[in-house]
Formats: C-alpha cells, sequence, structure tokens
C-alpha cells in the first residue's frame, strides 16, 4: 500500500492505495501519528479512493486511529469508500462509529 499526507485548513487527509492489510499497519499508524502530533490538526480524512481491498486487521487500525483521535478532541471521517470497501464497512457497522462518505 502506499500513503500520501496532506494538510490544509486544520484537516489532515491520509490518501491509501492499494490493499489495506496488516502489512500497512507500520505505514498507516506512522501517518496517523504524524496527523496527530500537528496541533493544528482538528480533524482527519481518510480517503479509501485508492484502495481496492481491506481486512479485518484494517478495521482494527481504523478503530485504533479513532480512538486516537477521539482522546485528543478529533473526528476521523472516511471518504470515498465505494464498492467493496464501502460495503465491509457497512457491514462491520463502522456507520455508527465513522463518518463516512
Amino acid at each position: 500500500m502506499q500513503i500520501q499526507q496532506t494538510r490544509a485548513n486544520g484537516l489532515a487527509r491520509i490518501e491509501l492505495n492499494g490493499r489495506f492489510d496488516f502489512s500497512s499497519h507500520r505505514l498507516f499508524r506512522s501517518a496517523c501519528d504524524a496527523a496527530f502530533a500537528d496541533a493544528e490538526v482538528k480533524g482527519v480524512e481518510i480517503d479509501f479512493a485508492g484502495v481496492d481491498y481491506l481486512d479485518s486487521s484494517a478495521l482494527g487500525m481504523l478503530l485504533l486511529a479513532r480512538e486516537r483521535a477521539a482522546s485528543s478532541g478529533r473526528q476521523v471521517e472516511l471518504v470515498n469508500c465505494r464498492g467493496t470497501v464501502g460495503e465491509v464497512l457497512y457491514i462491520a457497522n463502522f456507520s455508527k462509529l465513522f463518518t463516512i462518505s
């Protein structure tokens, strides 16, 4: 998986490309750590436009990111969740935990 990060207007955007699975753990955690370390960041968007697969470990990583954000008063939004990715998030009831678009 590849990750691109951008920041603008208090929002960190983490763009994911490829398979989001356990092998992505270090990259994803580093991206989240960098976003949460920036005091100007008030929210984080995780962009799934380039993700073609995610597994249960990816869901766990998202939950950890949500907990980390909540502990510092921030929100995590999941964007561009389409196709299989959107279905997996829906089945896992992530719409009750995250804003998904």
